[in-house]
């Protein structure tokens, strides 16, 4: 018999977050629609919205250097010893792991909370009162690596890319989301079916933003080496298929 006054809120998350197709009780910021600056699967976020990193991020720490290894998970088709294609986020082929650092994405997860997530290339999200539409406002400024504009037009083709041509992982997790639609370049409105999944939202907001763009001429679902448009923290530099990635 377990005592709830012993659940602790991560042990909360991973015994509801995965199998209840419920709907949180909205806060009065969601009834009014008013703008957040993260959101969680629970309503509650450690950090404040001027915050100005994480709490175990060091910002003068230094830069540079030589780092080598073998990562410990994978996602989608990555492969832990191998690759032959850099297209980590359809069924075809072996990707390479660390492709997901290349990307940004709506919103990212703070590693001190087990499903606090932050803006970041949205600077917000608004949430209507049924839990049901988010709107996403995007940041300003926001660009791609060869300088073209990141806007919520990519955003809104992404998702639906992800969830018709995707990694069957993705297309399961993208079951409750309804569509999405760009109102204009910084507004994406992102729907979801009636008694969607708690952390749906989450994954939404933490999935890759493609260039609508660079895939306007070239196919999503094929496995290819030609080095993918991103617009994260990272690009890929020298790599050999199937030896070495950088």
């Amino acid at each position: 018999m377990i005592d709830n006054r012993d659940l602790t809120r991560r042990e909360t998350l991973i015994i509801g977050a995965g199998a209840l197709a419920s709907i949180a009780v909205p806060s009065a910021a969601a009834q009014e629609g008013a703008e957040r600056h993260g959101m969680s699967a629970f309503g509650d976020l450690k950090y404040s919205a001027d915050f100005k990193h994480f709490e175990y991020v060091d910002p003068n720490a230094p830069k540079g250097g030589l780092f080598s290894q073998v990562g410990p998970v994978r996602l989608y088709n990555q492969n832990f010893l191998t690759f032959n294609s850099l297209n980590s986020y359809i069924l075809k082929g072996d990707g390479p792991q660390g492709m997901e650092l290349t990307f940004a994405s709506l919103m990212a997860s703070a590693e001190d909370e087990p499903d606090g997530m932050y803006g970041l290339a949205a600077r917000a999200v608004q949430i209507s009162a049924d839990g049901l539409v988010y709107r996403f406002l995007m940041r300003p400024g926001i660009t791609f690596h060869d300088g073209s504009p990141l806007t919520a037009h990519d955003v809104a083709y992404s998702l639906q890319t992800l969830k018709d041509k995707g990694h069957p992982i993705a297309q399961i997790q993208l079951r409750d989301f309804a569509g999405a639609e760009a109102t204009d370049d910084a507004t994406v409105i992102v729907r979801f079916a009636p008694q969607r999944a708690r952390d749906v939202p989450l994954f939404v907001a933490g999935c890759p933003i493609f260039s609508r763009a660079y895939y306007s001429t070239r196919p999503f679902d094929e496995t290819t080496l030609d080095v993918p448009l991103g617009s994260g923290p990272y690009k890929v530099g020298r790599f050999e298929s199937g030896r070495y990635i950088e």
